[in-house]
C-alpha cells in the first residue's frame, strides 16, 4: 500500500468537514514568504490548548462511560477471504468494491447477536439482514473486474473494538472461485455519545485538522492514522496528549503556503507512538470533540461516525 493516497475532495469518504482553501492553502502569495502562521510556536500552543479542553471534558463524563459500555468496531467491518485473493484482477474488484450477486441470500435470522469480549464481557446489538451487508460493501456493478457472491451464511468472526478484540456474529459471503468466505460484520455498531465538548472549525485553534484511524488501528503503543494535508504543504502533522482517561490527537500540516494550489487533498498513512498502550482510555480527536472514527481504506465509514 503506498504512504501517499491521493485523492480528490468531492471523491473521498469524510469523517470531518473539509474546506478547500484550507486544504490547498489559498491566499495571495507563494514561496517561503507565503508560509502561514499556522506553523508558529503560538499555533503550536492553541492545538495543545484545545487537546487539553477536549481531553478535561471527557475525563468523567457521560458519554466517557456511554462510551466505554458500547460496541465500536476500530478495524473494517468488511473481512477479505483470509487465504488472500487469487489475482490482481479480484483485488482491484475488491478494493472497488465491484460485486455481482449470483445466488439466493437467507432471507429470515435472529434479531440480535452477542458481542462477546470474553471473561463475561458481553453486549447484545441488532442483527442486519444478509441482503442489507451485501449492499453495504457491494457499492458498484460496473464494467471491469468483479467479485461473484453466490450465497451467505451465519457465522463468527473476531474484530477489534474500542474495548479490545470481540467474536462476534458475522454474514459469510460464498464468493465463486473461493474455498475462504469474505466477512462482514453483522452486529450493528452502539450509537456515538454526544460530545461534552463542541467542534471546532478546520483550519482553526491553531490550524487544527481532523484524523482518522487506519488499520489495523492499535498494535501496543502504535496508533496507526490517515491524517490529509494539500498539495502546496510541507505534509501532516500529528501530535499526542496523553492522561490517565483519555489519548488526544491533534492534526495540522508542516510549511503551508499561500498562492495559488490545486484543490487535492493527500492522505497519508502515519504512527503515533504512546507512553503506553491505550488499554481502555477514549481516544479522541481535538478537531471534533469526538472518539477518533475508524475508516477503511476503500469505503465509507462505518455508522456510528
Amino acid at each position: 500500500m503506498p504512504t501517499d493516497t491521493k485523492r480528490l475532495v468531492a471523491s473521498l469518504s469524510l469523517a470531518f468537514p473539509l474546506s478547500l482553501c484550507l486544504l490547498a492553502g489559498c491566499g495571495g502569495q507563494s514561496g517561503d514568504e507565503g508560509r502561514s502562521h499556522r506553523s508558529s510556536p503560538q499555533s503550536a500552543r492553541e492545538q495543545e490548548a484545545r487537546a487539553r479542553q477536549v481531553a478535561d471534558a471527557w475525563r468523567g463524563s457521560t458519554p466517557a462511560d456511554t462510551w466505554r459500555q458500547g460496541y465500536h468496531p476500530m478495524a473494517d467491518v468488511v473481512q477479505a477471504p483470509k487465504s488472500g485473493w487469487h489475482s490482481k484482477g479480484d483485488e482491484q474488484a475488491y478494493e472497488t468494491r465491484n460485486f455481482v450477486l449470483r445466488g439466493a441470500l437467507p432471507a429470515d435470522g435472529p434479531e440480535q447477536g452477542k458481542v462477546d469480549w470474553g471473561d463475561g464481557k458481553s453486549l447484545n446489538r441488532p442483527l442486519t439482514r444478509s441482503k442489507e451487508a451485501y449492499r453495504s460493501f457491494a457499492l458498484n456493478h460496473s464494467d471491469g473486474p468483479l467479485l461473484t457472491v453466490t450465497g451467505a451464511r451465519l457465522g463468527t468472526t473476531t474484530i477489534e473494538t474500542s474495548r479490545g478484540t470481540a467474536i462476534v456474529p458475522a454474514w459469510l459471503f460464498t464468493l465463486r472461485g473461493y474455498d475462504a468466505p469474505l466477512k462482514r460484520v453483522a452486529v450493528a455498531a452502539s450509537k456515538l455519545p454526544e460530545s461534552p465538548i463542541g467542534q471546532v472549525g478546520q483550519g482553526t485553534a491553531g490550524g487544527l485538522r481532523g484524523v482518522r484511524l487506519g488499520g489495523p488501528a492499535v498494535e501496543g503503543r502504535s496508533v496507526a492514522v490517515r491524517a490529509t494535508h494539500g498539495a502546496c504543504d510541507d505534509g501532516p502533522v500529528v501530535k499526542v496528549l496523553e492522561t490517565d482517561d483519555d489519548v488526544v490527537l491533534y492534526a495540522s500540516v508542516a510549511g503551508p503556503k499561500s498562492g495559488a494550489c490545486s484543490a487535492e487533498m493527500i492522505e497519508k498513512n502515519m504512527k503515533v507512538e504512546l507512553r503506553r498502550p491505550l488499554a481502555d482510555r477514549v481516544l479522541l480527536d481535538a478537531l471534533t470533540g469526538r472518539p477518533v472514527p475508524y475508516a477503511p481504506q476503500n469505503g465509507p465509514s462505518p455508522s456510528w461516525t
